[in-house]
């Protein structure tokens, strides 16, 4: 008779601070409690948004873009773990040493960022009012562009460079920051904004990994495939099985455990990487 095998054990990232931002919903809340089970403290940034463009993507999505996340902290505190929700505005170049401050006075020193927000919106070069899966779709004009830039670009640099600076203040030797995009480095047609803002943090990120070696700080990308954060229908799933660069509907707990693991010490020797997930 054999033995059931154990299931394996995740690994291991306690004693540490993460700053997880767009931690209300999605990936981000999954990430939260990934990392939280791990033992590490978590402080939940987040913003609640009510866009009538989102509605358009399903109630849903709409609803968890506008939750609040106090509700992610609250369940990770019920079980066990420390955390903290702290709301910004990541458009505001302050948010990042807001979110500092507050993560160190809530929890202590930050040493991992997972930079996971987005300020996602559907833009295109062309007249069409919809893309080729029914969603609105809107003309690149300033708006699109610095809506899509301070959040997705912006607020990671900075959020990356006070990470580094108060790093160097403490002394630290140890840091791991992990940022998400979307699209690919030949454009992204249809949301061509927000491919370039995701295009401008993996640059930024890949810069850290190089600049911040010295510090023990490692810096990656994840690309995830298409996940469910309450956006996908049934025809994004039509179009997944069909497509030959597709291969599944990921969950975002499935992307979260990869987030968790490059921050893990088990990581120490990845860095300046775009994972790309299938």
């Amino acid at each position: 008779m054999t033995d059931t095998p154990s299931p394996p054990q995740a690994t291991t990232v306690s004693d540490h601070v993460a700053i997880v931002t767009g931690a209300n919903q999605g990936i981000g809340a999954a990430t939260a409690r990934a990392l939280a089970v791990r033992g590490v403290a978590v402080l939940c940034a987040y913003l609640r948004l009510r866009d009538p463009e989102e509605a358009e993507q399903g109630e849903r999505y709409a609803e968890a873009r506008a939750a609040d996340g106090e509700a992610v902290a609250e369940e990770i505190r019920r079980a066990g773990g420390r955390a903290a929700a702290f709301e910004a505005d990541l458009t505001d170049p302050a948010s990042a040493a807001a979110l500092f401050d507050a993560a160190e006075e809530r929890l202590g020193p930050v040493d991992i960022l997972v930079n996971n927000a987005s300020g996602w919106v559907q833009d295109t070069f062309t007249p069409d009012a919809v893309d080729a899966l029914g969603r609105p779709m809107r003309p690149v004009s300033a708006e699109t562009w610095s809506r899509q830039f301070a959040v997705d670009a912006m607020s990671p640099a900075l959020l990356i460079g006070e990470l580094a600076r108060r790093s160097r203040a403490r002394g630290a030797r140890w840091g791991r920051v992990i940022g998400l995009t979307s699209g690919s480095d030949m454009g992204f047609p249809s949301e061509v904004s927000y491919g370039a803002a995701k295009a401008a943090q993996n640059n930024y990120t890949m810069s850290a990994a190089f600049e911040l070696g010295d510090l023990g700080i490692t810096a990656n990308v994840v690309l995830p495939p298409v996940t469910d954060t309450g956006w996908v229908t049934d025809e994004v799933r039509e179009f997944v099985a069909s497509s030959a660069t597709h291969f599944h509907v990921a969950a975002p707990e499935e992307v979260a455990e990869v987030i968790a693991f490059l921050a893990s010490d088990e990581a120490s020797l990845i860095t300046g990487n775009v994972i790309t997930l299938r």
